[in-house]
């Protein structure tokens, strides 16, 4: 069983800054891949930034720059650092680890970027 929690999600102003933490527990030690995808109503759940074991990193286009996706292996805890939010990232946003097969998400967490 694996248990994958996050937090850091919250309302911002455009242009503002949020971090966005997930650690994942239970029966696998260490997680391959370690991740954020996020989901607006209607649409299609997206990928939004991962990283590999041994430092790969991808993100999808419109973060590039202003999105930053890191690790600490040792908490198997992911973390997304957002600036320059844009009204377009708004959007619930879902962690996912995974080992082998496997994916395991998180129960989401909502990112508003409003004024």
């Amino acid at each position: 069983q694996v248990h994958v929690v996050e937090s850091g999600g919250g309302l911002v102003q455009p242009g503002g800054s949020l971090r966005l933490s997930c650690t994942g527990s239970g029966s696998i030690s260490s997680f391959y891949a370690m991740g954020w995808y996020r989901q607006t109503p209607g649409k299609q759940r997206e990928l939004v930034a991962a990283a590999i074991t041994g430092g790969t990193t991808n993100y999808v286009d419109s973060v590039k720059g202003r999105f930053t996706i890191s690790r600490d292996n040792a908490k198997n805890t992911v973390f997304l650092q957002m600036n320059s939010l844009e009204p377009e990232d708004t959007a619930v946003y879902y962690c996912f680890v995974g080992w082998g097969s496997s994916v395991y998400w998180g129960q989401g967490t909502q990112v508003t970027v409003s004024s």
